[in-house]
């Protein structure tokens, strides 16, 4: 793993999101060197699922050797950003750092998007990355230092990462086109880059989104945390720039990434929005292909029953993809998850059932 160099002492971060994940990851990163972090996140009270409040995360990065400034923010809200800077530039004097890490995510299509959730990720990631960073400019500019880093990918056209989720992908790349403007905007100023993961995450939302199990296919969040702090330790001539975390350890001499596994050699699960083997994601709207019909199999109703056709009971989860794939997937040449992560599988309904299948998958195939 990357070590720590000490360079960020003193300085001050402003962390989205910082109570739990990649937020606190890089909080704690930092506050090793001895930072200050301001813990910018809505959790104040503990949430019924999910782990850590802006408080628990306090007492980790003080007990890491950093100073905490835990604020109730919620990035669709400006005035409550403005206070957090304010309470922040009172405390520690200034922002030195300015990490937009909270996000939302839906990862439904079109049709089955409420707009209620399209208003939640547009206003939260594009316009709370742009809100949070806007308020942050003025004392950044006067900061030796002056970092911008967004959680977002590199902005990749490929129309394969538009049509299962829409939504979910305007608004990350908004946060990215957030970099290209302000990078060329306070060049020289002010440092604003991006950094995405090579692989999926082990998150809290991992485990909403892939269900039991799918952390073995994942890294830590130590991994971003380290890609994280050799951005933000970089001169502010490093600029515009869209990272990938294991393409710049890996520049700065780290091999063993098996530190970084949940699991160290078992596969792991690319992350959105990068092509990463487009010979066998099938990182390509595919033009045609065989339509293979409707089947179902019902796995929970007396001793079961599969067939062609309509189901003749409610279904709980719906899955569509090529026949091609369909065969590849039941003869074990393709994960579920992985084809679903690739664009090739798309689910609606129980996701957490759907994600079963994995398991399922590996019992036909040892017996066909």
């Amino acid at each position: 793993m990357l070590p720590n160099t000490g360079k960020l002492a003193g300085c001050t971060l402003f962390i989205t999101g910082a109570s739990r994940g990649i937020g606190k990851a890089i909080a704690l990163k930092a506050a090793k060197d001895g930072a200050n972090i301001v813990i910018a996140a809505k959790t104040g009270e503990p949430h019924r699922t999910l782990p850590g409040t802006i408080y628990t995360a306090a007492e980790e990065i003080e007990a890491a050797g950093g100073k905490a400034l835990p604020c109730i923010v919620n990035v669709r809200e400006e005035q409550q950003i403005a206070d957090a800077v304010e309470k922040a530039v009172q405390k520690f004097g200034g922002i030195d750092i300015l990490v937009n890490n909270a996000s939302a995510i839906s990862l439904t299509g079109t049709l089955e998007t409420p707009t209620k959730k399209v208003d939640l990720m547009m206003s939260a990631n594009t316009r709370g990355t742009y809100l949070a960073s806007k308020i942050c400019l003025p004392y950044l500019r006067k900061s030796n230092i002056a970092h911008i880093l967004n959680i977002s990918p590199p902005i990749n056209l490929n129309p394969i990462w538009f049509k299962n989720h829409c939504a979910y992908t305007i608004s990350k790349y908004g946060m990215s086109m957030c970099v290209l403007g302000m990078a060329e905007e306070f060049r020289g100023e002010v440092a604003v880059n991006a950094l995405w993961p090579q692989t999926a995450i082990h998150t809290s939302a991992m485990d909403m989104l892939g269900g039991s199990g799918v952390e073995q296919q994942c890294r830590k969040t130590d991994i971003l945390a380290d890609a994280a702090y050799c951005i933000l330790t970089k001169p502010k001539s490093f600029t515009g720039n869209f990272v990938i975390d294991e393409s710049l350890l890996r520049e700065e001499g780290i091999k063993n990434f098996d530190v970084y596994a949940v699991a160290p050699g078992h596969p792991l699960l690319p992350d959105f929005f990068l092509d990463v083997d487009p010979d066998t994601l099938a990182m390509k709207m595919e033009a045609h292909g065989d339509e293979g019909g409707t089947w179902y199999i019902d796995l929970k109703n007396k001793a079961g029953s599969a067939g062609i056709g309509e189901p003749p009971v409610k279904v709980d989860v719906v899955m569509s993809m090529s026949s091609g794939d369909f065969v590849k997937m039941f003869s074990g040449k393709l994960k579920p998850t992985m084809a679903f992560m690739s664009g090739k599988l798309k689910i609606k309904g129980n996701m957490a059932l759907a994600m079963k299948l994995e398991k399922m998958m590996t019992q036909f195939s040892s017996k066909l």
